[in-house]
């Protein structure tokens, strides 16, 4: 069944290529739209590629989010082709009106329009076929998906760094990000092997433990202090690198941390023909992630599209920043905590680093065990007179039965905002004078998922 449900997703896929190649053949620049994460850079950056080797441009923009007011200064634009990357299947029909035609690779939850009925457009997306966008497959597969066609198996790495940058890994690979895992393996464009997930082997150990995030390491991750504390326990020196240990001293903290997280012991891919900051995949989703952060998307797409020799420097440099923030954001989670009321919990900021990452801070206060996994936990940053909003939960919540991108898009939508996502992380944006009365109408909704 599963088999059946992706086969219609990529006859989906190959029609959307259709439209592309018919463009590209008449030699009209095509206008891509994606969002800022991790996954968006990535799928930006297989379109873009794509494009490219079949001898043909683009113009490229890189939001945090598809509004109205977006949608309304592309409809003024006059190109003939529109590609929407990350984003869109909230706004099929609004898209559909556009000058262009346009194609839609997205797998965020569709909330308006199938977008069966539209003659303009192609909308990929896996929830339209019965597939998890949520697992499944990210962004970047999905835009993979729509050139694959072209024989662009090169371009299977990058769909997976999305995949990570989505946090689609956990115990391995499922549906189509397996398929594409496959095609890349046989290609050689992508290598498995069992390995320490430390975020660095080339710094000293307690920071590559202190700056380890995905798995995080209860007690460990975040904390400086305690990963000193925890290496000297264990009678290994806090200073040495990963890289000077003697093989039976690696053995030895391996056994310790995967008692703590056996996750942190596990297959690694990676690309060989890569360079050797970018060759991990997950590395080079947390590059792409810290580029989106800071706000520099051009540099994460630079490091995509093979413009290297800066772009790599500076997106070490944004990581760098970025797990010196998630440090500080994790103390003042441990620090403050969370309000929580019967089914949620909130994160409040007007901290303009913690805005950045609130997002991450709620996944990892779940994860390191700062907040309550048993409640979703639902950040609010405030910015002038609207909050942006991001909500995350675990695996176990959406089973049972909690999905945040239908509370947060219809609680936003009662307050004139907008929202959406997956079950299991979603955002939204709404008017700050209605804030007490959203979280009020998140708490209800989720009371209703849950019961």
């Amino acid at each position: 069944m599963t088999h059946k449900k992706q086969h219609y997703l990529l006859n989906r896929a190959e029609e959307a290529c259709l439209l592309l190649k018919e463009h590209l053949d008449q030699d009209h620049v095509v206008r891509v739209i994606s969002h800022n994460d991790s996954d968006g850079i990535s799928a930006a950056g297989v379109i873009c590629n794509a494009i490219s080797q079949e001898g043909g441009k683009f113009h490229v923009t890189m939001v945090p989010r598809l509004n109205e007011e977006t949608l309304d200064r592309l409809s003024q634009e006059k190109y003939k082709l529109f590609f929407f990357c990350d984003m869109g299947s909230g706004y099929v029909e609004r898209i559909g009106r556009l000058n262009g035609q346009a194609i839609i690779a997205d797998h965020h939850q569709t909330m308006d329009s199938t977008g069966d009925d539209e003659e303009t457009l192609v909308h990929v997306n896996p929830h339209l076929f019965g597939l998890d966008g949520t697992r499944d497959v990210s962004a970047s597969g999905v835009t993979y998906l729509t050139v694959k066609p072209l024989n662009k198996v090169n371009l299977t790495g990058l769909a997976l760094v999305g995949a990570f940058g989505d946090m689609q890994y956990a115990d391995g690979f499922s549906g189509v990000n397996q398929t594409i895992l496959t095609e890349a393996t046989e290609a050689g464009v992508v290598e498995e092997h069992d390995d320490l997930k430390i975020s660095s082997k080339d710094e000293p150990l307690y920071k590559a433990l202190a700056h380890t995030f995905q798995p995080a390491i209860p007690g460990i991750s975040g904390n400086p202090e305690k990963s000193q504390a925890f290496l000297e326990k264990i009678g290994i020196s806090y200073g040495i690198k990963f890289t000077d240990l003697a093989n039976e001293e690696k053995d030895f903290l391996t056994d310790h941390l995967t008692k703590i997280n056996p996750k942190i012991f596990g297959t690694v891919y990676s690309m060989p023909q890569e360079t050797p900051a970018l060759r991990n995949l997950e590395d080079y989703a947390l590059i792409l992630d810290a580029c989106g952060k800071n706000k520099n998307y051009a540099v994460g797409l630079s490091i995509c599209l093979g413009e290297r020799e800066s772009a790599i420097t500076e997106g070490i440099e944004f990581l760098s920043k970025y797990r010196e923030s998630l440090i500080r954001g994790i103390r003042w989670i441990s620090r403050e905590g969370s309000q929580e009321m019967d089914y949620v919990q909130y994160l409040y900021t007007e901290d303009k680093e913690n805005k950045k990452i609130m997002g991450t801070l709620a996944s990892l206060g779940i994860e390191l065990e700062i907040l309550n996994s048993q409640k979703p936990v639902i950040t609010l940053s405030r910015m002038h007179n609207l909050v942006k909003i991001s909500g995350r939960t675990t695996l176990e919540m959406t089973q049972r039965g909690v999905n945040l991108g239908f509370a947060l898009e219809q609680a936003a939508k009662s307050f004139n905002g907008a929202g959406g996502g997956h079950n299991i992380a979603a955002g939204a944006v709404v008017p700050y004078k209605e804030l007490e009365n959203f979280k009020n109408l998140v708490n209800d909704i989720v009371s209703t998922q849950v019961s």
